[in-house]
């Protein structure tokens, strides 16, 4: 079929049609395709001198070069993109994991009193709890209930359970698996015009 040199179309034939060679990537020798090495250079590799490249458009889709309006910068025969993505820490929004608990455990508490008779009615440095010595009917009148005569008693509360804090480790989850990241495709072939009408430049 006849093209323009330097022209790449989609086939659906398992072959290349006499004067198009399918774009792998393949070097070719310069002295033989004289026109379309004008046309492509070293774009797609080769060393310049006794080679230069085919574009290699096997997986690939082909796109403008330029900058497209809110896009990136594309480079002619520039390539990007990989099959499958694993995302890392860098990649998920910022988010926080929250986790709370609470832990009950006993505890018990003791005083020291003193067996002996009270003798003041207000606490102070050096007084204990005592033996009460006043019939109280009101509570408005003082008492006496604490003193420092006499053996020490241990007067214990029993036990108590109360709640208390209790740090919490959130682990790491996930299976570290990368996930495919191809759109829907149909797989052609795409050839190359080697022989043909040579473009004249606009």
């Amino acid at each position: 079929m006849e093209g323009t040199i330097g022209e790449i179309r989609g086939f659906a034939g398992n072959f290349a049609p006499r004067a198009w060679a399918f774009c792998e990537g393949q070097l070719i020798a310069i002295a033989q395709n004289t026109a379309l090495f004008s046309i492509l250079g070293t774009t797609y590799g080769g060393d310049g001198r006794t080679t230069f490249g085919l574009p290699d458009l096997r997986g690939r889709i082909p796109i403008s070069a330029g900058t497209g309006p809110g896009l990136s910068t594309h480079k002619l025969g520039s390539r990007s993109g990989i099959e499958d993505v694993t995302l890392n820490i860098l990649n998920l929004p910022n988010h926080f994991h929250s986790a709370a608990t609470t832990h009950e455990m006993p505890v018990s508490v003791s005083l020291t009193a003193k067996d002996g008779e009270a003798t003041e009615d207000t606490p102070d440095d050096g007084l204990f709890l005592a033996k009460g010595n006043t019939e109280v009917n009101f509570a408005a009148t003082p008492s006496n209930m604490y003193g420092s005569a006499g053996n020490d008693v241990t007067l214990s509360t029993g036990v108590a359970t109360i709640p208390a804090g209790q740090g919490v480790t959130v682990g790491n989850t996930g299976g570290n698996q990368s996930h495919n990241n191809m759109q829907p495709y149909l797989t052609i072939h795409w050839v190359i015009c080697m022989f043909g009408i040579y473009p004249s430049r606009n």
